[in-house]
Order: structure tokens, then C-alpha cells, then sequence
């Protein structure tokens, strides 16, 4: 965790809160859903790790004993969280699942009134061949793509989730996934996919569950590693703070005085 590193995550709280103000999102009618805008989670992550990251390079370069005990303290509750965090999910799948289904259906209700949301959606969609929480029939929650509406969307579902949402192979067809809800499973398929995307995730887990023990490992065994040199820092610190309390350097004026009055060889100054 150097400066470099502190500079990226500065760069990020800017940008992100530029996103938030780009988009209103602290306007009158849009303050109440702030809370669930995915860059305010970013920011929240962002500033907590800066502020770790400066106490850390300041309390190094400074050799501040308080600022690098409250860089290890937080550093240790963020190595507890995720190991914790990581045995809780791992325990209570079904409730894990339960969120994130809940989640998927709140953004695909807000699909055309965040932006972040729908890129969120659409890339999860398009990337695991998917369409909805469950099944493609989850759009009917989202008031434009509900059979009730009035306009053109009505019974229909967003084009990330066609299987060839690409006409002639070249041009996007935003249209592709129109009255799709009104057909049955049988004649769906060949249009759009049929699978939910929580089924998507798990069998992705699944595929990847090496890869992402590995990267959990290597990223807590960073953290450990940065742990233990702090540690040995601060007794490296705390050492020479006693040594110089033991055994001080004699000022100037009473070594010229010992040396005149005794007219004897001074050797106070040991390096």
C-alpha cells in the first residue's frame, strides 16, 4: 500500500463522485434511493481504504508509533471481515442466494431509471447468456416491460438477452427482445436465453471456485505479509526510542566543559 496506490483510490473517489453529481443523484427526487446507487458503495470503500493507505505511508515515513498502531488495528479488523464475511457466505448459501435474487429484481425494476444499474444488469445478462432472476419472465416486474404497459416494450424483454442480438452479424438490434414474454419456452428459446441469471453465477462459481480461492488467498496473505512488517516496524521504532532513552547524546557545551576543566580526551560523541 504505497503512494501510488493511495493516488489510483483518490482518482476513483474524484471520478466517482463526479458520477454521483453527473447524474443528480443528489437532487430532491433522488436523494431517498442514494443508498442503493452502486457508485456510493465505491466511494464508501474508497475513501475507508485511502484513509488507511495514508495512515499507513505517513506513519512509515514519519515513524509515527500512532499512526501505524491504527493502520495495523485497521488493517487487522479488515483481514477479520473478509475471513469472516467469507465463512458466513460460505455457511448460509440459501440466505446469500435470497440477497442476491432480491437484489437482481430491484435493479431490473429500476432497469431504465439508472444507468448504472442497467449497465450492471446488461453485463451480467450478455456475459452469462442469461436473462432475469429466475427466468426471463422476471421483466414482467419492470413497468415498461410489464404485458400492462402501453408502450412498444410491453411483453418484452431488454436485447442482452437475445441469443444473437447482433443483426446480419454487425448491427446492434435493440429491438430483438420485443413480445418475447408472449411466447412459450419451446418457441422462446431460439430467440432469447430462458436460464435466470442466479442459476448463471453458480455455475460460474462453480467453474472458477480455483481461481477465486487463489486470488482470496493471495490477496489475505498480502495483507498478512503488510501486517507482520508493520508489526516489525513499530518494534523497530519502539527499540531505538529506548536506546536513545538509555543512553543519550551528551550536548555540545557539556563535553567542552568536561574537556577544559579536566583537560582530559573527551569521547562522549559514540556514533
Amino acid at each position: 500500500m504505497g503512494f501510488s496506490t493511495s493516488a489510483h483510490i483518490l482518482m476513483a473517489l474524484v471520478l466517482g463522485t463526479w458520477g454521483l453529481v453527473s447524474k443528480q443523484s443528489f437532487a430532491r427526487e433522488k436523494i431517498g434511493s442514494i443508498g442503493t446507487d452502486p457508485m456510493l458503495v465505491f466511494l464508501t470503500a474508497g475513501s475507508v481504504l485511502t484513509l488507511l493507505c495514508l495512515s499507513g505511508c505517513v506513519g512509515a515515513l514519519r515513524e509515527n508509533r500512532t499512526l501505524l498502531k491504527l493502520f495495523s488495528a485497521a488493517l487487522l479488523l479488515l483481514i477479520t471481515a473478509q475471513v469472516l464475511t467469507a465463512i458466513v457466505a460460505y455457511g448460509l448459501q440459501d440466505q446469500v442466494v435470497g440477497y442476491l435474487r432480491s437484489g437482481m429484481l430491484a435493479a431490473m425494476v429500476r432497469y431504465q431509471d439508472d444507468l448504472d444499474l442497467r449497465f450492471i444488469t446488461d453485463e451480467i445478462q450478455s456475459n452469462l447468456q442469461c436473462c432475469g432472476a429466475d427466468n426471463y419472465r422476471d421483466w414482467e416486474l419492470n413497468i415498461y416491460y410489464n404485458c400492462s404497459a402501453p408502450g412498444v416494450l410491453a411483453c418484452g424483454v431488454p436485447a442482452t438477452c437475445c441469443v444473437d442480438p447482433l443483426e446480419n452479424g454487425t448491427v446492434w438490434n435493440s429491438q430483438c427482445g420485443l413480445g418475447a414474454q408472449l411466447l412459450d419456452e419451446f418457441s422462446a428459446q431460439s430467440v432469447i436465453f430462458l436460464g435466470g441469471c442466479l442459476g448463471g453465477i453458480s455455475r460460474w462459481i462453480e467453474q472458477h471456485e480455483g481461481l477465486i480461492g487463489t486470488v482470496a488467498i493471495v490477496v489475505v496473505g498480502v495483507q498478512i505479509l503488510t501486517l507482520f512488517i508493520t508489526s516489525r516496524l513499530l518494534e523497530s521504532i519502539r527499540w531505538h526510542n529506548l536506546s536513545h532513552a538509555v543512553h543519550p547524546e551528551p550536548h555540545f557545551m557539556d563535553a567542552f566543559l568536561h574537556f577544559c576543566i579536566k583537560g582530559e580526551n573527551v569521547h562522549y560523541f559514540a556514533v
